[in-house]
């Protein structure tokens, strides 16, 4: 193994193979480390938003037909109302996490990635890492291992603007989806995402502050989720993990950069944590080529912002059931009220039509 390299990244998921793709494209030499063997899962909603399927072919990889299914846009669920629009800029696919990581993994290998798989990191050196008993010299080095970064501890990066948990929780069905819409059903204080990842089955999620709510509790709540279950065998055991809104003081320390969820996080109620994620990869590499991390650190604010703002507004309908009628309401009067936040939550509108788009929701609101 090489005892030296430009850029040692330490965790193996889809951040950390993003950061060390956008890497190779610019040239540079990649070790990633990762303590796990692929396909290296994380319970999700399995939806790749179409901001993240571009994002993800900026870094060369796309996913086969065969191995995900298409949904055209979003559609919320609640209280026997529904408001749902297209997306303004292609479709999203749902894609088993291990489908996109192993498509990664080959997209890394291909690129000459060199790939360490059951090879924890021991530590961070003055001169690159550690690596057992030895030292491998990096220039760069990035964390890319998780919410629970020790590469962030080690940094001295462990420091939170601002850090609030949820808890989630996923199964699969083999169903025949019912819609071309990826689904949220809006609960008593949680909710259920439905996504389509083939023609004959579903990834179905549910997500709360309960970190002891499981589908099969919360399901009952959801009587036209009950009903197309009904009979449908499960295809895979249900596995939980935690989603986090999460903002750091600072992303970067010296020669050590954090990416994906090491970096800070977006609640999964956005859906855009993978499009985040590359982005972030891409811009990171970006500042290796200019040889200044000082811009990551503002870009970095920048990419989160958005999905920040979404995930804010989202999760004060989760705890006003009151206000979220009022709002649904809204969105069935004037469909293009949904088209529009759902537009803003891709990355088309403008922040000046965004906000247009608010007042115009907040007069329906009082008229409705």
């Amino acid at each position: 193994m090489e005892k030296a390299t430009d850029v040692f990244v330490i965790g193996g998921g889809p951040a950390g193979l993003a950061a060390a793709i956008a890497a190779r494209q610019r040239g540079f030499n990649v070790i990633v480390a990762d303590g796990s063997r692929p396909p290296i899962d994380k319970p999700c909603g399995e939806g790749l938003m179409p901001d993240g399927r571009a994002a993800l072919a900026e870094l060369g990889i796309f996913v086969p037909e065969e191995f995900s299914h298409p949904f055209r846009g979003i559609s919320f669920v609640s209280g026997g109302l529904r408001a749902e629009a297209n997306f303004p800029n292609g479709c999203g696919i749902g894609v088993r996490r291990t489908v996109l990581h192993r498509l990664m993994v080959e997209r890394a290998e291909a690129a000459g990635v060199s790939l360490l798989w059951n090879t924890p990191v021991k530590g961070l050196h003055e001169d690159g890492v550690l690596l057992g008993k030895e030292i491998v010299r990096s220039r760069w080095v990035v964390g890319a291992d998780g919410g629970h970064s020790l590469v962030r501890r080690w940094a001295g990066l462990d420091r939170y603007r601002c850090d609030r948990t949820r808890f989630a929780f996923r199964r699969h069905y083999r169903v025949a989806p019912w819609t071309d819409f990826m689904e949220l059903h809006w609960g008593p204080k949680c909710q259920i995402y439905v996504t389509p990842i083939a023609d004959d089955e579903i990834c179905v999620a549910v997500v709360s502050h309960d970190p002891h709510l499981r589908l099969d509790a919360a399901l009952p709540a959801f009587s036209e989720m009950i009903s197309r279950l009904r009979g449908a065998d499960v295809s895979s055991i249900e596995r939980g993990a935690t989603t986090s809104t999460r903002m750091l003081h600072q992303v970067y320390q010296g020669r050590v950069a954090l990416v994906g969820d090491a970096s800070g996080s977006v609640d999964s109620i956005t859906g855009e944590g993978l499009c985040l994620t590359f982005r972030q990869a891409q811009v990171l590499a970006e500042c290796f080529a200019a040889g200044d991390l000082r811009r990551y650190q503002q870009e970095h604010r920048k990419l989160a912002r958005p999905p920040a703002i979404m995930s804010r507004l989202m999760l004060t309908l989760d705890w006003k059931t009151s206000l979220r009628q009022r709002v649904m309401r809204a969105f069935n009067s004037d469909p293009r009220l949904f088209g529009g936040m759902l537009a803003m939550h891709v990355g088309v509108l403008s922040p000046l039509d965004f906000a247009a788009n608010g007042i115009s929701l907040g007069w329906r609101m009082l008229t409705v």
